[in-house]
């Protein structure tokens, strides 16, 4: 069975950091790249940012760029990503999904093209 398990959100205040996992199951892990999208209340979801499991390479939204970092621990099939600075603006939940390819960018821009997604983790940034 695939999964795909986020944690590591919750209530932080505005410049706080949090981390997210994703703890991928299930599936060839270095087959797939993966990626972090969120979705706040009212909005669509979108793309953070994403990276290959195969040679580490990554992608990311200017919006969280030199804030938020991606990276994957392959001995362990997790992914993370670090954010710092957060805004409440980055307020909603985080969901990560995996997707048989290798190129992050064009990962990131299939986001209706994933092939597992995680039930994702409530991040909230209060003022």
């Amino acid at each position: 069975e695939v999964q795909l398990v986020e944690s590591g959100g919750g209530l932080v205040q505005a410049g706080g950091s949090l981390r997210l996992s994703c703890a991928a199951s299930g599936f060839t892990f270095d087959d797939y790249a993966i990626g972090w999208f969120r979705q706040a209340p009212g909005k669509k979801r979108e793309w953070i940012s994403c990276i290959s499991s195969s040679d580490g390479s990554t992608y990311y939204r200017d919006s969280v760029k030199g804030r938020f970092t991606i990276s994957s621990d392959n001995a362990k099939n997790t992914v993370y990503l670090q954010m710092n600075s957060l805004k409440p603006e980055d307020t909603a939940v985080y969901y990560c999904a995996a997707d048989f390819a290798s190129d992050p960018e064009w990962v990131c821009d299939d986001i209706y093209g994933m092939d597992y997604w995680g039930k994702g983790t409530l991040v909230t940034v209060s003022l």
